[in-house]
């Protein structure tokens, strides 16, 4: 296999067809990840790998991964909005049913005990109400997020640069080391907050240990001994319709 270059690799046990993505790159350690809303499987595997040794890699995680992609099977899936009057929204994971008023001034968004109020101009179609209730997600994290990004910093005895928020069709969040620049997605306005605190202690992380191996681990461990249960509060809240994992 050349490097960089993606290949598949097909497995076929107990009639259990199974397709897996594999890209090699200049990384020590093999990581396996199955992404919803269908398992898809992808294998990110050092250069000097061969394809054999990866096959043989991926059989052995055969049960494993054959129980993740039956989780996502059965994940609970949020409808498609419609950003009408009466709709279930969320903010930081509580309901809000959505209110949609009507003036003749610009947009805005404003959040009650039990309702998000979007107010629009007659005739805004719903394509500009979700941007404009998208805006108000992405101002609400931009507030939220330096306070703990603050915060784990001093705990964790790490420094980023930036954060920036955008949507992410596979991932909670992400981390560039070299840069020191940690990516949130737009979607964890409508989680917990404590989950939104365990991506970014998960990113932070990866200033000290790029790779998801012991090590990392280990500081996930250290810093926030509960984390595989927010990690699982975060995996079985509803998915968006369009959905993502981390």
């Amino acid at each position: 296999m050349k490097k960089n270059e993606n290949k598949i690799i097909n497995l076929s046990t107990d009639n259990y067809p199974l397709s897996i993505e594999v890209e090699q790159k200049d990384i020590k350690n093999i990581h396996l990840s199955v992404y919803p809303p269908n398992g898809r499987v992808r294998i990110s595997a050092p250069n000097r790998m061969d394809l054999d040794t990866i096959r043989v890699f991926a059989l052995n995680k055969l049960k494993w991964i054959r129980k993740q992609q039956e989780v996502f099977r059965n994940q609970e899936r949020e409808t498609p909005r419609e950003y009408l009057t009466k709709e279930s929204h969320y903010f930081l994971g509580k309901r809000y049913l959505l209110e949609v008023k009507i003036h003749n001034k610009p947009p805005k968004v404003i959040l009650k005990h039990n309702t998000i109020e979007v107010y629009v101009r007659p005739n805004t179609s719903e394509d500009k109400r979700k941007e404009i209730l998208e805006e108000w997600y992405r101002n609400q994290l931009n507030k939220i997020v330096p306070k703990l990004i603050s915060k784990w910093e001093k705990v964790m005895g790490v420094q980023s640069n930036e954060f920036r928020i955008k949507k992410m069709k596979t991932k909670w969040g992400s981390c560039n080391t070299t840069a020191k620049r940690i990516w949130l997605n737009l979607e964890l306005a409508k989680k917990p907050l404590e989950c939104i605190e365990y991506i970014i202690v998960h990113e932070l992380a990866h200033l000290l240990e790029p790779t998801h191996n012991e090590v990392f681990v280990a500081y996930m461990n250290k810093f926030m001994p509960k984390w595989r249960f927010h990690r699982d509060e975060l995996n079985r809240l509803p998915f968006r319709h369009t959905e993502w994992k981390y």
